[in-house]
């Protein structure tokens, strides 16, 4: 019986024979040219459809088997992390470059993230989300590391997820001024996970530990 093939970032469809791919589309921005080569990909190989993923890719589904190499080779770039236990994505939503609501820069910010942690296998899947305000359109709260721009710096949030039992983030930290220290808070929460015996998601975590303890291990004493 056919599976799932994760080296080659292809999921097994619901007519168990085809597969679906995603290239990395990190925060969702990408050009034209490449928007042209995936639209002459998904022609060539004839795929049943192309979907906008709600990682903010572009999903090509309905490939053979035989062909995934292929079509890998000629698209030339990475797959998004789609299956595994690693970060699949990190949401960003237009912040301050684009939106007229946006308060912080989380294009900016979640471009620097996606490039440092997009992949990075950890005990269990774990998504972000970086909104650039509280409208929080990259669905931050939802997000096991959830971050939201503020007037007054940044909100980190940590232990949302959807599916089966959704679940709304615990706030870890709030008006963090600078970018810089958000990626150094960021590190601090993936190397406490990376260190953690416990394989279940954050938010099941912090159910067990609760919020003061995790903010304790992972911000320090003072915290």
């Amino acid at each position: 019986m056919k599976k799932d093939i994760p080296e080659k970032g292809a999921i097994l469809q619901r007519d168990r024979e085809t597969y679906a791919i995603a290239p990395h589309i990190p925060g969702g921005i990408t050009d034209t040219a490449t928007l042209r080569k995936i639209c002459d990909v998904a022609d060539k190989y004839q795929v049943q459809a192309v979907k906008i993923t709600s990682a903010q890719r572009i999903a090509l589904v309905g490939i053979k088997e035989e062909d995934l190499d292929a079509v890998w080779a000629e698209l030339a770039t990475t797959p998004g992390a789609a299956i595994g236990l690693c970060v699949r994505s990190i949401k960003i939503c237009p912040g301050t470059s684009y939106c007229k609501r946006g308060v912080q820069d989380s294009i900016s910010l979640g471009l620097k993230l996606d490039s440092i942690y997009h992949a990075m296998e950890l005990p269990n899947k774990l998504k972000m989300g970086v909104s650039g305000c509280l409208v929080s359109c990259a669905e931050s709260a939802l997000k096991d590391i959830g971050i939201m721009g503020t007037n007054k710096g940044w909100r980190i949030m940590v232990g949302g997820n959807a599916g089966a039992r959704p679940r709304i983030a615990d706030l870890l930290v709030d008006n963090v001024p600078t970018e810089e220290e958000v990626l150094e808070i960021v590190a601090k929460i993936i190397a406490w996970y990376k260190g953690s015996t416990n394989q279940n998601r954050i938010g099941r975590i912090i159910d067990e530990m609760g919020i003061d303890r995790v903010r304790q291990e992972v911000l320090g004493k003072d915290a």
